[in-house]
C-alpha cells in the first residue's frame, strides 16, 4: 500500500503487528475475556478504519484476516454453546459479513394462459365467470 502522505504507518513489519495479535489472544484466554474486532484494535492500538486499511495491504492482509477469523471462530462457536445468542449474531452480521437469507431456486417454464389478451378479453372472461 502506498502512502498518500498524513500520518505514517504504525506498522511497518506485519511480524510486529503478529506479536501484538498473539498477545491480545493470551491476554484474553488469560483472563477469561471475548475476542472482539474492538479489542484486537485497542490491543494494536488503531482503529478499526485503520485495521481495515492494512488488510487491504499485501504485506498485512493474511495477518488481518487470520486473527479477524479467530474472533469469527470464537463467537461462532459461542452461537452453539450460548443460550442467548443476540449479540452474537448481531456481531456475526456486522463484522464478518453473515445473513439471513433464503435462496428459492425455479426450474422449468411459467405459463401465463391469459398472456396476449388484451384489457377487453380479460374483462369479458371476468364477466363469463360470474
Amino acid at each position: 500500500m502506498a502512502e498518500k502522505g498524513g500520518r505514517p504507518k504504525k506498522y511497518k513489519e506485519a511480524e510486529i503487528m503478529q506479536q501484538k495479535i498473539n498477545k491480545y489472544f493470551e491476554e484474553c484466554n488469560k483472563n477469561n475475556e471475548p475476542y472482539t474486532v474492538t479489542g484486537l484494535c485497542l490491543a494494536l492500538d488503531i482503529c478499526r478504519d485503520t485495521l481495515l486499511e492494512y488488510s487491504k495491504d499485501e504485506k498485512f492482509s493474511d495477518t488481518i484476516k487470520k486473527a479477524k477469523l479467530k474472533v469469527e471462530n470464537y463467537l461462532e462457536r459461542h452461537l452453539i454453546t450460548d443460550s442467548s445468542t443476540t449479540g452474537i449474531i448481531f456481531n456475526l452480521k456486522n463484522n464478518f459479513g453473515w445473513t439471513d437469507k433464503q435462496q428459492l431456486e425455479h426450474s422449468g417454464n411459467i405459463n401465463n394462459p391469459f398472456e396476449g389478451l388484451s384489457t377487453e378479453e380479460l374483462r369479458q372472461l371476468i364477466n363469463n365467470a360470474k
